[in-house]
């Protein structure tokens, strides 16, 4: 699978033509994809259109990057995310409005390091239309065991030193891809850039009021390797990577133990998976369960989550609650 920074040469009149039939051949394509229900199908339909103003159209894979995304492009591009706040993206299974809509666009951003393992049939259905790695340029941090041992983890955008690569890449994708605005995305992704460094400086600032044998994040899957890495955490996980069936009770026993042990205060889940396990944990050790952390996908727009600053701050205050308590 080929990444490339590059702008689709086909016309959007061109796709317009090809629309039909496009749509004519989704049915032997899924045929071998799963069903969804009406109502996740609708909530996906955000309205692709490459018309409006000769906007170009950009999909992300999910609602994180998306955000990142309408950032930098603000008003010069039409952003939308293929997954919907609150899905699982790491197993998703893709719809034929995301199939259209994919055809409709002009780049497909993704994250990368074996987060969308439904991604590659994804772009072989679209092989005009290009995509871009966002998570290129950093050293990644690889899972120590499980099925993904030695492979990178995949959660890079939770810290928010690689939030910084990360919105590069974005700018680098939109100006290659619309040099005519390039001036808005370099001044929007500096603008940004500035905010993202902000959460970083309230983050050292947060840990570094935790006593240093304190400073343990505890969570149900490991996404927090990199913000571990970043500002001198120490990471327990019941699972590595989104997978709810290695919550085995050998797993759920290691995590007491090390709770115990390092009288660690409190523990967390993430908001797309159950935290049953994580429960468990907390009854056994008398550690609080603190709350969960936003790491796959944002919160509706109601919610806390709501754009990645919010998601960013809102697992900093969570997390620093739950060490405070005593």
């Amino acid at each position: 699978m080929k990444h490339k920074f590059g702008l689709n040469q086909g016309s959007i009149s061109l796709r317009r033509l090809q629309a039909g039939l496009f749509t004519l051949l989704l049915g032997a394509w899924l045929s071998g994809c799963a069903q969804t229900t009406p109502s996740q199908t609708q909530q996906n339909q955000a309205p692709a259109a490459s018309a409006q103003n000769d906007k170009k159209v950009i999909l992300t894979t999910f609602t994180v990057l998306a955000d990142m995304a309408q950032n930098v492009a603000g008003d010069k591009a039409i952003v939308e995310s293929i997954t919907k706040p609150g899905a699982e993206i790491h197993g998703y299974e893709i719809t034929p409005s995301d199939l259209e809509r994919g055809q409709r666009a002009d780049l497909i951003l993704e994250n990368g390091l074996n987060l969308e393992r439904w991604a590659t049939r994804f772009y072989n259905s679209l092989p005009n239309v290009s995509h871009v790695t966002l998570s290129e340029g950093f050293q990644p941090v690889n899972i120590g065991e499980d099925a993904y041992q030695g492979k990178p983890n995949p959660h890079a955008w939770m810290s928010p030193k690689n939030a910084l690569i990360y919105v590069e890449n974005i700018r680098k994708a939109l100006v290659n891809l619309d040099p005519a605005n390039a001036t808005t995305y370099d001044a929007n992704a500096k603008t940004y850039s500035q905010q993202i460094r902000s959460i970083d400086e309230k983050l050292n600032q947060a840990i570094s009021t935790i006593p240093s044998d304190k400073r343990y994040i505890v969570s149900c899957e490991g996404a927090f390797s990199y913000i571990a890495r970043d500002y001198g955490l120490k990471e327990v996980y019941i699972w590595a990577v989104n997978a709810e069936q290695l919550a085995t009770p050998k797993k759920v026993e290691k995590v007491i133990n090390t709770v115990r042990a390092n009288q660690i205060p409190a523990v967390f889940c993430e908001s797309t998976v159950s935290n049953e396990a994580q429960l468990q944990v907390a009854k056994e050790t008398g550690a609080k369960f603190a709350g969960v952390f936003y790491v796959d996908s944002l919160s509706p727009t109601d919610g806390p989550a709501a754009t990645y600053l919010k998601l960013l701050e809102y697992n900093i205050n969570t997390l620093i609650k739950g060490l405070q308590s005593k």
